[in-house]
């Protein structure tokens, strides 16, 4: 694609740890936070400097098809970590702290598996939205995932984990029809 930059290029917010090996970017992002059905899931991705792929926005502007594709590429080439709240975590909690919930689990589990591996890291961790879960060095990108590369690969791993296990409850329960809907309140959905 000659003449575009690839969507991966650094931003403000990634440029200020760009160059200090021993710091990691970690973005994060969630998918079914709106849905009736089931659990909230999150996911944490770092992204390697040299990762380059064209598309990357927020996974709901992406077809399927194209979702399946990057979510292909990002999970073979990057470190990630997806992790969930319950529906009864969701109902306990309620919904927003259920999903602060889920990225911490996320971040946490994704800090562990990649200091494992290297030498000592300092994670700077960048989530979609307003709000941050209780993590140190974290800052909320209200439309990160339109923005911040690492933000938008975490979009996309949340949405497909979290339609994939629409698709499979559907095999359950067909007559609610959540792989089409997802889980979210639909006419369909409402009237079964």
């Amino acid at each position: 694609m000659t003449g575009k930059t690839p969507t991966t290029e650094l931003t403000l917010v990634s440029k200020q740890f760009k160059h200090n090996s021993d710091l990691r970017a970690i973005g994060v992002d969630d998918a079914g936070r709106g849905t009736l059905v089931r659990r909230v899931v999150a996911a944490a991705v770092i992204l390697p400097h040299d990762f380059h792929l064209y598309g990357f926005t927020d996974s709901k502007k992406l077809s399927e098809k194209k979702r399946d594709s990057l979510y292909q590429q990002i999970t073979d080439r990057c470190d990630w970590s997806v992790a969930e709240a319950s529906s009864i975590e969701i109902d306990q909690i309620n919904i927003l702290q259920a999903t602060m919930l889920a990225m911490k689990r996320a971040i946490i589990d994704l800090q562990e598996k990649y200091s494992k591996c290297r030498s000592k890291t300092i994670f700077n961790v960048m989530v979609d939205g307003n709000h941050c879960p209780d993590i140190a060095n974290c800052i909320a990108i209200v439309k990160g995932d339109l923005s911040e590369p690492t933000n938008s690969a975490a979009s996309i791993i949340a949405k497909v984990t979290r339609d994939r296990q629409m698709r499979e409850l559907d095999l359950q329960y067909p007559q609610y029809g959540f792989a089409q809907q997802k889980g979210y309140g639909t006419q369909k959905h409402l009237l079964a």
